[in-house]
């Protein structure tokens, strides 16, 4: 009788899981082995608190998006009122500067 595939495949998993288990156990018995692993552990443990907070992230960047949007609208000229205000602004001529004072002319004789 043949097996079916998915049990194959379990048996492949397993294999491979059981394998993985015997080489961290040999790992673990190495001089410096058991410091590496902690290692290995601690740098997960990073990564799955930099996962968690990326993902608090998404959310924020939605509601800057939807902000950005809002304050495009308001900012967009609409209309005869936005059109005067520009046109009066740039009318206005700018503020004219002061002409410098002379600088006393020193006399050294």
């Amino acid at each position: 009788m043949a097996r079916s595939r998915k049990t194959q495949q379990k048996d492949v998993v397993t294999r491979l899981s059981d394998k993985g288990e015997d080489a961290l156990q040999r790992l673990s018995e190495l001089p410096g082995g058991k410091l590496m692993l902690k290692a290995v552990a601690d740098v997960r443990t990073g990564i799955d608190e930099l996962a968690t907070k990326l993902r608090r992230i998404d959310p924020l960047e939605r509601r800057v998006a939807s902000i950005e949007k809002r304050l495009d609208s308001l900012e967009k000229p609409k209309g005869k009122a936005a059109t005067t205000t520009s046109r009066s602004a740039a009318a206005k001529k700018p503020a004219s500067r002061a002409k410098p004072k002379p600088k006393p002319s020193s006399t050294g004789s």
